[in-house]
């Protein structure tokens, strides 16, 4: 059964449409700078773990300090109670020198407790800058990180462009090689189906519709191409690479389908098709492989 095509009104036909930036790269931005401000806080709490832990070995050093001044008066009020029972007693010379001996020897270990403390005081500060300087650094690099993919974003935003087509109806964003289809596919916003097409006597299915390519003049970059669609023959003379080429089917609702060709070769054609993305992508009936070349030929 043959369906009536849905040629749009000249006001359908001419219509802007008009989108403003996917609200996705806004999000992508926002996560990129939550990201940055994630990675400082990191940065910031990890500083402030290890002066807490530097500040703890200060507090162990006071205490030991404090230790060490107890030992010293402990060790002075030994050597005065050794005067003391010198004088009171009568302690023989070698008595006094082995007290003596004793309390030279308790001094040197205190020094020498005194002297490995200040040691690993001095590594642990060491530590903690080292650790310090490191998690400036991994923030600095992140930051970079981010910097650059802001700027990968910028300017592949600035390679999309939109285009009228050749009914007169303002494109979607175009796409000029693989690299600009792929991000258009990452954006999500239309179906895109990408082909190469070869000069022959039977289309070749590409989505929802069949195509058929027909002369192709590299050195102009021109090219006709056959679309079967919804029970009809589209025939497109001499458009231009690069040219978004329309046409509407029956359940397209007012917005156009769209071709592009990126890469045009002898015989042969290379870019993509792009439909609404509200439609289901197995409901729009293409005409059969066998569909006659002599069918007759519709320009909407």
């Amino acid at each position: 059964m043959s369906i009536s095509p849905n040629v749009p009104s000249p006001q359908e036909s001419y219509h802007y449409e008009s989108t403003g930036t996917p609200r996705w790269i806004a999000v992508l931005f926002g996560v990129l700078f939550a990201a940055l401000a994630v990675l400082g806080y990191a940065g910031y709490s990890a500083q402030t773990r290890l002066q807490q832990d530097l500040a703890k070995q200060q507090e162990e050093n006071k205490v030991m300090s404090a230790q060490l001044e107890q030992a010293n008066t402990r060790l002075a009020t030994l050597k005065g109670h050794m005067e003391v029972t010198e004088q009171k007693v009568g302690m023989t010379q070698a008595e006094i020198a082995q007290a003596k001996s004793r309390a030279e020897s308790i001094r040197k270990e205190q020094v020498d407790a005194d002297q490995k403390l200040t040691a690993q005081l001095s590594q642990v500060k060491q530590e903690s800058e080292e650790k310090i300087g490191a998690v400036a650094t991994e923030v600095g690099g992140a930051k970079k990180d981010i910097e650059a993919t802001k700027s990968d974003l910028e300017v592949t935003k600035g390679k999309l462009e939109r285009a009228t087509g050749d009914m007169g109806v303002m494109s979607g964003l175009i796409a000029h090689n693989r690299d600009d289809l792929e991000e258009l596919k990452r954006r999500g916003d239309r179906n895109y189906y990408e082909f190469t097409l070869q000069k022959s006597k039977s289309p070749q299915r590409v989505g929802p519709v069949q195509m058929l390519l027909g002369k192709t003049d590299p050195k102009k970059s021109k090219y006709t191409l056959t679309v079967f669609a919804d029970d009809r023959t589209i025939e497109k003379k001499d458009k231009t690479s690069g040219e978004p080429v329309q046409f509407y089917v029956g359940h397209s609702r007012g917005t156009p389908y769209e071709i592009v060709v990126f890469d045009l070769g002898k015989n042969q054609a290379t870019g993509y098709l792009s439909t609404p993305k509200d439609l289901s992508t197995g409901s729009a009936p293409a005409a059969a492989a066998s569909a006659p070349a002599a069918a007759p030929a519709s320009k909407p």
